[in-house]
């Protein structure tokens, strides 16, 4: 590409570390090859540039790219940030040059690769939230909601305004143990954090209880002659079940089977 020099960034991870970034390419013809976040540590064969998080610099960039494109790129780009695509952020510094060139209508260019490529990993993005809005499952502990999801992208942006319109005079939390991060309401405020590791409450009887309940009514509700698992999976992917009260029961005794069945194997 002539007259940008090709680098690899280093950055905080954050999304206003990532749009500092952007502004630093596009004012010093700088093509991003590579991105690095603070825990990663691999050798780059491009000049390394350590980019600091200003916020100033991002909330620019951010606006900037609303009025000179169009809130709909605006709003791709920041949805393709939370997503697990590979290279993310080489991918939308690729739709982001392609922008300046095409301008507001660049969201259009569906048959493009750079925009098609974004919006299939965003497609999937609210694929796996909107799941998520109905196998999220909340224990409670002394007026506490609290759950735990382990989602391939960061889907706490997009379960924030369902579960805080739902539960809107509760207290709750929604941990995110792929990406270590938490959604907390309480009070009629939300933030959204970095959590490294959490401890959560043991049941009580009375959750216990309450999760027993939920467990029959699943089982009773099932018609045995209809039982049918491949389909059960395509509308509830297995991924799913470690945390859903009424399927992680059978999630581990599927387990331990595979278990006994190996064990049974290297004793022949």
């Amino acid at each position: 590409m002539n007259g940008w020099t090709q680098v690899s960034y280093t950055y905080d991870g954050s999304f206003a570390g990532f749009l500092t970034c952007m502004d630093e390419s596009f004012q010093h013809f700088e093509e991003p090859m590579a991105f690095q976040g603070p825990e990663e540590d691999r050798t780059s064969l491009y000049p390394e540039r350590v980019v600091p998080t200003d916020e100033n610099r991002a909330k620019r960039f951010y606006r900037q790219l609303r009025q000179k494109v169009s809130k709909e790129a605006q709003t791709l780009v920041a949805h393709a940030f939370l997503t697990c695509m590979p290279d993310r952020e080489c991918a939308i510094w690729q739709f982001l040059k392609f922008a300046q060139t095409i301008g507001p209508g660049v969201t259009y260019w569906i048959a493009d690769d750079r925009v098609n490529r974004l919006n299939k990993a965003v497609q999937k993005l609210y694929g796996e939230a909107h799941l998520l809005k109905g196998f999220t499952r909340f224990s409670d502990s002394r007026g506490l909601l609290w759950s735990e999801i382990s989602p391939k992208n960061r889907v706490l942006p997009l379960l924030r305004p369902h579960f805080c319109q739902r539960f809107r005079e509760e207290t709750f939390l929604i941990y995110d143990s792929t990406h270590h991060e938490a959604l907390l309401y309480a009070e009629g405020k939300w933030a959204i954090r970095p959590v490294e590791h959490i401890e959560f409450p043991k049941d009580d009887a009375q959750e216990a209880d309450y999760q027993a309940l939920w467990q029959k009514f699943y089982d009773t509700i099932a018609i045995q002659g209809r039982y049918n698992p491949k389909l059960r999976m395509s509308h509830v992917p297995k991924r799913y079940w470690e945390h859903m009260t009424e399927l992680k029961g059978e999630l581990e005794r599927e387990k331990r089977g595979r278990t006994d069945t190996e064990l049974a194997l290297l004793a022949e």
